[in-house]
């Protein structure tokens, strides 16, 4: 029952709005443009996410997708924001921010991917600082963590754009592609972030 009631009434989020993206929560009419997109984007996506399962992209994925981001987000736990162009009709990519922890730490993990027609037009960078000015305004979080593969230099990019520092180097550190993979480690606290130009 709570699945039908988040996918007839999602919860209620901001519409983030950077340069040419606007952000929004995923809704269940969002799925054929995910499914085509993701599609269109699988031999990159899968060099840097964890394993796809058979189903990856069918609507009962799609469904039990929603219904893991409905709970997390309820829980304070996760903040999916899927990324469109400025007019909020054409999905781009996703951008989420995941493992909130609370109390003393006051930290999340950023992740995000953008679909290959629409790579290194800036969309990323846009939607990683929308998403971090919202965590760190909003949220209140004082630190967002985010990490990616060695040899993913557009990722490096995006993040040492937006801020992040690079603070170490973690061996196997996610199983990706079918094996585990080292990942670089970076970090930007949120006075660091906020007192950028």
């Amino acid at each position: 029952m709570a699945l039908l009631d988040f996918l007839q009434s999602p919860p209620v989020t901001p519409v983030l709005v950077q340069d040419d993206v606007m952000l929004r929560f995923p809704v269940l009419e969002d799925y054929q443009q995910w499914a085509d997109l993701r599609g269109q984007s699988r031999d990159m996506l899968e060099l840097f996410e964890p394993d796809w399962g058979e189903d990856e992209l069918s609507y009962q994925n799609w469904r039990r997708r929603l219904k893991a981001f409905e709970k997390n987000y309820r829980q304070d736990l996760a903040r999916p924001f899927y990324i469109f162009d400025r007019e909020g009709e054409t999905l781009r990519g996703v951008c989420v921010l995941s493992n909130i922890r609370r109390g003393a730490a006051m930290t999340a993990t950023i992740g995000y991917w953008i679909g290959a027609p629409y790579l290194r037009k800036g969309y990323a960078s846009a939607a990683v600082r929308a998403v971090l000015h919202y965590g760190f305004t909003s949220l209140d979080l004082q630190r967002v963590e985010a990490a990616c593969q060695p040899e993913n230099k557009a990722s490096q990019g995006v993040l040492e754009k937006c801020g992040f520092e690079r603070e170490g180097y973690a061996k196997g550190y996610l199983h990706i592609y079918g094996k585990r993979r080292d990942h670089l480690l970076y970090a930007i606290l949120r006075d660091d972030f906020l007192d950028r130009p």
